[in-house]
């Protein structure tokens, strides 16, 4: 049995003695900032505060060890990528051991486009570090000074005599050395990637063309269980009775009622869902007072004092030197993040152990959650993440594998709990609705005078002031996660908050550009002297020829323009659509979108993301909207849920804007952030019509055009 089998089944103070002979290097640096839950899952560690491991075996095989996950992002091969650059291997020879709590360094979770821009730089330095450490063995090796030695796919040469060589696997052989570095090792630069900065084929690609890739519901144990569990019929719901006697009859099937927790267990899934509907209860429903129409006065109402993270200028001076000021409110609607693959794990809690295959972007989060719900130490639960079928932010909380924890300790034996669709948009953690509440000015030389912004309930993220506006004030009200705001749960989706954010910002942006009579280019560009965004703008602007739309046509052909910046990248979108104004349907032509995100990993990957971000945020702009009234969910599956067909997608083309004198930045998420703002400015370019609600339903569209 390899090294790498055997951490699999192994706990961590096996870990070292595991991976036998060869070099094991580790990277100590700050833990990453992390929700209080989450930074419960750091414990006790070996070493402690560990981001990276690399392990160079005596074969010449290398293993990066990461808390990551990959859930379709590419990261497993972007870090491998960093990995071989950095060490001076081919890619071939590297191995990605992801998510697994008994082998890999605490991580708070995969989101927020964090891997690549905060792991990826340990990762980096723990490769440069083994390549000095291998250089000095190779030069005690070959007895010749390490600095005229050069390394080459794996092999040391001697630049003097290129025969005198030695390989990676040949020092590793009979050594076992373990060494902790910090960030400050020696990077190559750019001009020295030989695998950073290319599109390789994925590390992950084989196993998911031929379907060899594995998923929490794909994992199997002898005598498992299938569970079906008791919903309410709306959040805050309570139970009056349950009557589980006709189920429990059933051949096969087990009950289990047990502290709040009621379920419908068997061996066949099917059997399991039948005992479930077998089950009869009568339940305690709250009133609904509010549904999607009524949502946004309760969040405004209902938001408390703000947070007012910028405050500069005077803004009653900023509206006396405006020429004109525009005042505009904006909503967002609820969105579910509509995985392909719902929440499943697969528990198995046997002789005070617990090890849990789950679908999760946060393995380390979920790691004290069972921990808890078990009553165990959490050294005593293990969390493997196999490949994540999507998660866009909907799959950091962990309740499925607390379930399946639960069940399976209570019957004594392994359960899997894969929610079927009707769970999945029930216990979803939306994106919230959101309120925008927009004032500013412009004046007559095309520049804006002030800028008096609220949210509610979005937060913060894209709601920074990327122009140059001497006088302006940014309140944040309300929080996605306060209990009495929503009427559910409420999380992140994919860049939270700065969808809705950017949906009203870069409206308001283009309207003031149209009531100054400015073509939309011109005026952002007069208005910003940020060389990235100046660079984005101009990217997108060449890419798709744009020529000044200072007038509105109203032909029904139109093109909009939207600028943002999020995890670290700045982005700016062209769009073309048609809108028909007898019905409001509107098809998107085609999208263009530039994307500074400093040093480009792997661009086709960059592009792949970005395109993915783009797709999905045109779900958000035509069709994604939950249906609810007070805490009962009436959007239960994709009949009644519509996120972006094929049919719908419309030519993509990226501009990835080089910038190497940037570490690699963010390239998950800010593609998707200006997509309601530039197919709403579109839309006003082709109509007249100012789109102030997402989604922009066919109705929506029609109704804003009959205004005009």
């Amino acid at each position: 049995m390899t090294a790498r089998a055997r951490l699999t089944r192994m706990d961590r103070r096996g870990f070292v003695k595991a991976l036998g002979g060869g070099v094991l290097i580790l990277v100590s640096a700050p833990a990453l900032a992390a929700p209080e839950w989450e930074l419960e899952a750091q414990g006790p560690r070996y070493p402690s505060d560990i981001n990276a491991y690399l392990h160079i075996a005596e074969d010449g095989q290398v293993t990066l060890f990461s808390g990551k996950i990959e859930m379709g992002q590419g990261v497993m091969t972007s870090l491998g990528q960093m990995a071989a650059d950095e060490l001076g291997v081919d890619l071939d020879v590297m191995h990605v051991v992801m998510g697994d709590t008994a082998s890999c360094p605490w991580d708070a979770g995969t989101w927020g486009s964090m891997t690549t821009r905060f792991f990826g730089p340990a990762v980096r330095a723990a490769a440069a570090q083994a390549r000095l450490v291998l250089t000095d063995l190779a030069a005690q090796r070959l007895g010749v000074p390490r600095a005229e030695l050069v390394v080459e796919k794996g092999v040391v040469y001697h630049t003097a005599n290129r025969d005198h060589h030695v390989s990676y696997g040949d020092l590793a052989r009979g050594q076992q050395i373990t060494h902790t570095v910090s960030e400050k090792a020696v990077l190559k630069s750019v001009r020295e990637f030989a695998v950073m900065g290319r599109s390789p084929k994925r590390l992950d690609g084989r196993d998911k063309v031929t379907g060899g890739a594995k998923y929490a519901g794909d994992m199997r144990l002898p005598g498992m269980l299938y569970a079906r569990i008791l919903r309410p019929p709306a959040h805050g719901a309570t139970p009056r009775s349950v009557d589980t006697s006709a189920a429990a009859a059933m051949s096969g099937v087990t009950v289990v009622n047990q502290g709040g927790l009621v379920a419908a267990l068997a061996a066949d899934p099917e059997l399991a869902e039948r005992a479930l509907e077998a089950i009869k209860a009568d339940w305690d429903v709250p009133p609904a007072t509010v549904d999607g129409d009524g949502i946004f006065a309760h969040l405004v109402s209902e938001a408390g004092d703000p947070q007012t993270p910028v405050s500069e200028g005077d803004l009653a001076a900023g509206r006396t030197a405006s020429a004109r000021t525009l005042e505009v409110e904006y909503h967002t609607a609820y969105v579910a993040h509509a995985p392909v693959e719902p929440h499943t794990s697969l528990a198995d809690v046997k002789d005070g152990k617990a090890t849990v295959w789950a679908s999760t972007q946060s393995p380390f989060g979920n790691q004290p959650q069972v921990a808890r719900a078990l009553g165990f130490q959490i050294e005593n639960v293990r969390i493997i993440t196999p490949y994540v079928g999507g998660g866009f932010g909907g799959k950091s909380a962990g309740l499925q594998s607390v379930e399946a924890a639960r069940l399976s300790q209570i019957v004594g034996k392994p359960v899997m709990v894969d929610w079927p669709r009707r769970d999945e948009f029930f216990n979803d953690t939306f994106g919230p609705a959101a309120v925008l509440k927009i004032a500013s000015g412009v004046d007559r030389a095309g520049r804006i005078t002030f800028w008096d912004y609220q949210v509610y309930a979005a937060g913060g993220r894209g709601a920074d002031v990327l122009y140059d506006i001497p006088n302006r004030r940014v309140r944040i009200y309300g929080g996605r996660d306060r209990e009495h705001y929503h009427f559910f749960g409420t999380g992140p989706w994919r860049a939270p908050g700065a969808n809705s954010n950017k949906f009203g910002y870069e409206q308001q942006i283009d309207a003031m550009a149209r009531a100054a009579g400015m073509d939309p280019l011109e005026f952002r560009l007069r208005n910003t002297k940020d060389p990235r965004a100046v660079a984005v703008l101009r990217a997108v602007a060449r890419a798709s020829n744009w020529t000044s739309r200072a007038a509105i046509r109203r032909d029904g052909r139109g093109r909009g323009l939207a600028l943002g910046a999020d995890a670290g990248a700045y982005v700016a979108h062209v769009a073309d659509v048609t809108v028909d104004r007898a019905t409001g349907e509107v098809k998107v032509e085609k999208i263009w979108c530039a994307q500074d995100m400093g040093i480009v990993v792997n661009p086709r990957g960059a592009e792949m993301q970005a395109e993915g971000g783009i797709t999905m945020g045109l779900g958000a702009c035509f069709s994604e909207e939950l249906t609810f009234q007070g805490g009962r969910i009436i959007t239960k599956n994709f009949d009644s849920y519509e996120f972006t067909r094929m049919s719908r997608v419309p030519e993509i083309e990226i501009v990835l804007v080089p910038n190497d004198r940037l570490d690699p930045q963010g390239g998950g998420e800010p593609s998707i952030i200006n997509m309601g703002a530039v197919i709403a400015n579109a839309i006003y370019d082709a109509t007249g019509a100012r789109m102030t609600r997402l989604p922009m339903t066919p109705e929506r569209v029609l109704a804003e055009i009959r205004k005009t």
